[in-house]
């Protein structure tokens, strides 16, 4: 087709350019597109996922360095705990008696005490002969359960990917219902059955690029890998809408490929400018310390950009595509007129922004009560996975297990030992549990130290060895002087000679018989696990068993005395790691993130609201109506009395800030366009009408969205994120529906005030005969007009011109079918 037939200027602007070659070079980006998606299909199976939380805690924390510590100094082994319900002691004994035969068992903890068997129920505490990440610790632990097999049995065991199965398990149906609410919303909310299919090819695509392309990060949180495609949904829908809704708008008089063009060419900017407030809101997250924060920032963010590159790129094609067949399912709108909610507004005007007031300061008032929590044991979820109820049937019968590991310097037992005693005459502490303390044959514990002649004893060995044994010690020990002093008072730890024996007897400098053999190397290697365990080459690590919850002031004031009482023996070189550590430095990240994303994301969205609006009223009323259903969101928990994960409010915060106040936007904005060609009244009714389809299909799918997640996961974190933000979404939309059309009402006067628009001088053109009108003006065409005009005027134009001109035009100006239209009709008339 001729360039003209286009209705554009002799010198198309650039993004005509641009969008022109976007649409007649469709077929190329259909291939990039499909190569991009093979390999992102392929890629996705690259993504590492990180499911502990405390790996996004910062380095500098506690928990960060005793990890880090841990895994430097200690080797972990695999562990289990193992309940089996409805069942006598005598048989649960030999139950313990058959595990703990097993080669493959380093120890079990079993006794008669209520702490493992109570009302008919056995506890075993398992540790296993393999380190933790080895499959064969949990290959140990299935062949246990197949032991086991028929007995009522609840198993909670650290090792292993179970939890991150269940919830990509979860995720999964989550994704599949979404999808189908998406259909749903879509074809509820679309004027053209076939525009459907092109929504959610768009989407689909910008999905799979951005799952696929997550390997680029490295690792990804388990928070993020779950969340991001269903939150890329709710967020980045609105792209493909508007450009959908611009493509039909611009239908009505253009050719498929023309309205295409121009589509792109406006939805551009447009739909650029709306995803800038979304990741102003994602951008406050990067702030956050507490790194989970900054991993889905990127996620999201990344996925945005996939969902405009998608809009802009391959939708333009989706559109040539389904062009015609978008032409032959056109169907009535089923989204109704809403003008008694504008009538409403304008009524209650002068009354609403008043109880608004009210409403958010109370609001405030009672969000910063919302009771967060920072682990998992105060949190009840709709659903609960397999771990989750054993350690609730283990919780009901034998209590909670809460213990941290102490860090301390290796090398003196003794002053391990007065640590130890004195943490356990504590009544916050139940037992401690290091190598001071560890018995290890015939009640010697593992760190005391014998003489000569009792290790004889001890082992039934002769004492002439032992003397050789000892000498050789000291020796290679280069006590010289402590053997010269008092041969027969010389004294060494048990689990030092031990070892040393073993490795004389290994190297050949000692036999002994195979009875003895086999003893040593029995206790050698339950001591070697130990010392694995609990002794590094710097550091000594010993479990503090506490009889405190996991969080709580109390837990948290108590793990400050920790540091003061073991910092009397070894100063500041003491480092306590645990759940109730870790739980105790996220809430120290959240008093600082909690200002920081509230501070961050206001002043990025306030920034592209300035630019937008050009004014400086505009952003604060819109801010204030945002903030305050934010406020409003946090507000229920604290009215329910019930706990809420700190994550949650991190993220939807920032996503309620970033894109709910869209919604905002699209009603300001058109209430803004419209307020001085009509009544007050009558602007805010066709405002609200105008802007109620898009809120609606953006809104419902997300608020949809956050139900499923909040309802069908058994995570806490990823449930509260679903939950605030359903609940969220449903107040933003209530809010801008039936507060912000009063407050714009009421604070026009505001806005005018205190904008900074350039004014630019208006010129009154004139034209006679033929006359091509170019640009957004204002005046008389055989009436009055207002509004962006691409036409060929015969007649009279006399218009004060905003943007653009008018300039003369001859009848070459005239599309060649037109000229034809006219003289058949001429024709007709004559």
């Amino acid at each position: 087709m001729k360039e003209n037939e286009l209705n554009m200027e002799e010198k198309p602007s650039a993004m005509v350019r641009v969008a022109t070659f976007i649409v007649d070079r469709r077929n190329l980006f259909f291939l990039l597109f499909g190569i991009a998606i093979i390999f992102c299909l392929i890629a996705a199976n690259w993504v590492k996922v990180e499911n502990a939380l405390s790996a996004y805690l910062p380095k500098t924390s506690e928990t960060a360095q005793g990890l880090d510590r841990m895994e430097e100094q200690f080797i972990t082994y695999g562990s289990a705990r193992v309940m089996v319900m409805n069942i006598g002691y005598d048989e649960a004994k030999k139950i313990a008696d058959e595990i703990d035969a097993r080669d493959d068992v380093y120890m079990i903890a079993f006794d008669n005490t209520s702490s493992h068997f109570n009302n008919f129920s056995a506890l075993y505490d398992i540790t296993f002969a393999y380190p933790e990440d080895d499959p064969a610790a949990l290959d140990s632990l299935d062949q246990i359960k197949q032991l086991l097999e028929g007995y009522d049995l609840y198993v909670s065991t650290s090792m292993g990917n179970a939890a991150a199965e269940q919830i990509q398990s979860e995720m999964q149906v989550v994704s599949l219902i979404v999808a189908v609410i998406v259909v749903s919303v879509l074809i509820f909310t679309s004027q053209t059955y076939a525009e459907v299919p092109v929504l959610i090819l768009t989407f689909g695509a910008s999905a799979l690029l951005a799952s696929g392309t997550n390997f680029l990060l490295g690792t990804i949180s388990f928070v993020s890998d779950s969340v991001t495609i269903v939150l890329q949904l709710a967020l980045s829908i609105d792209y493909a809408v508007i450009f959908c809704n611009r493509y039909k708008e611009e239908h009505q008089r253009l050719d498929i490929r023309e309205a295409d063009i121009v589509a792109l060419s406006k939805s551009i900017p447009e739909i650029s400018s709306s995803s800038l407030t979304t990741i102003g809101g994602l951008i406050a997250m990067l702030f956050m310390q507490f790194g989970i924060g900054k991993d889905m920032a990127i996620c999201l963010i990344k996925a945005i950009a996939f969902s405009l590159l998608s809009v802009f790129l391959l939708m333009p094609g989706l559109i040539m595509l389904f062009g015609k067949a978008m032409d032959k399912t056109r169907h009535r709108s089923f989204v109704p007129k809403i003008p008694f909610v504008g009538r409403l507004d304008y009524h209650t005007r002068h009354v609403v922004p008043i109880l608004f007031l009210i409403v958010m300061i109370g609001a405030m008032i009672l969000s910063n009560k919302t009771p967060y929590v920072y682990g998992y044991s105060k949190i009840e979820t709709p659903v609960k996975n397999d771990t989750q109820i054993a350690n609730e049937m283990m919780s009901e019968s034998f209590g909670e297990s809460n213990f941290v590991a102490l860090i301390i310097p290796a090398g003196d037992y003794e002053k391990e030992k007065k640590l130890l005693s004195e943490l356990e005459k504590r009544p916050e502490v139940d037992h401690c549990q290091g190598l001071s303390n560890t018995e290890a044959m015939n009640g010697y514990m593992l760190t005391d130290k014998l003489t000569a002649r009792q290790l004889s004893e001890l082992l039934d060995l002769d004492y002439e060895v032992a003397q050789l044994l000892y000498m050789a010690y000291a020796v290679d020990d280069e006590n010289y002087a402590k053997l010269i002093n008092g041969r027969s008072s010389y004294t060494v730890p048990l689990i030092d000679m031990i070892m040393f024996l073993y490795d004389e007897v290994e190297e050949g400098y000692v036999t002994l018989d195979d009875e003895m053999y086999e003893t040593l190397c029995d206790a050698h290697s339950k001591m070697q696990m130990a010392k694995d365990q609990l002794q590094g080459k710097d550091y000594s690590r010993a479990l503090v068993y506490l009889t405190l919850p996991q969080e709580g002031e109390d837990t948290f004031a108590f793990l400050d005395e920790m540091h003061e009482i073991a910092g009397k023996y070894y100063g500041d070189d003491v480092l306590v790691a645990g759940e109730a550590t870790s739980q105790y430095d996220l809430k120290k990240t959240f008093d600082r993130d909690n200002t920081v994303v509230n501070v961050v994301s206001i002043l990025a969205v306030l920034a592209v609201l300035l630019f937008t609006f050009m004014s400086a009223g505009m952003p604060v009323l819109l801010i204030a109506v945002i903030e305050g259903a934010i406020w409003m969101n946090f507000a229920f928990p604290a009215l329910q009395e019930k706990n809420i994960f700190f994550l949650g409010y991190l993220i939807v915060s920032s996503i309620q800030m970033g894109a709910n106040i869209d919604y905002a936007i699209v009603i300001a904005g058109r209430f803004m366009e419209i307020k001085d060609s009509m009544s007050k009244k009558e602007a805010m009714i066709e405002t609200l009408n105008f802007a109620f389809p898009t809120i609606i299909t953006s809104g419902s799918m997300m608020a949809l969205a956050g139900f499923f997640i909040g309802q069908l996961s058994s995570d806490g974190a990823i449930c509260g994120i679903g939950q605030c933000l359903a609940r969220g979404t449903v107040i933003s939309i209530f809010l801008v529906m039936f507060v912000l059309p009063q407050i714009l009402l009421i604070g026009e006067k505001v806005i005018e005030h205190t904008s900074f628009k350039v004014s630019i001088p208006l010129k009154l053109d004139h034209g006679m005969g033929l006359v091509r009108v170019d640009g957004l003006v204002q005046g008389a065409v055989n009436g009055v007009v207002i509004g962006e005009m691409h036409a060929l005027v015969r007649g009279e134009v006399n218009a004060i011109v905003r943007m653009g001109k008018i300039s003369p035009a001859d009848e070459s100006d005239i599309p060649p079918e037109e000229l034809i239209e006219q003289k058949t009709t001429e024709g007709g008339a004559e």
